[in-house]
């Protein structure tokens, strides 16, 4: 993004926290399954008992409390949301 000097507010939500609602938002408009990064080591070690019967609710009950189950990066833009780094997708939304 900097390359292509499209302005941009980072923020860290594995160190700065993720706010429920946002991940509601998120999830409304990409589908829990792909916010969820259920590939990441975090949610590989997680309780079975937290990954069992996974829903919407419940994963964003989960990654508010984890925000490393967070796919990263997550870029709002006035187009929609990009979840993940496809370079395809990224170019045909942002530039």
């Amino acid at each position: 993004m900097d390359a292509a000097g499209i302005a941009y507010v980072f923020h860290d939500y594995k160190k700065a926290g993720a706010d429920a609602g946002q991940l509601a938002a998120w999830c409304a408009a990409a589908g829990w399954e792909k916010v969820l990064n259920r590939a990441g080591t975090k949610f590989r070690k997680l309780p079975d008992a937290d990954k069992d019967g996974l829903d919407a609710s419940k994963a964003v009950a989960l990654m508010a409390a984890n925000p490393s189950c967070i796919k990263r990066p997550i870029v709002e833009h006035p187009g929609g949301l990009l979840v993940g780094f496809n370079p395809d997708e990224w170019a045909a939304a942002l530039c």
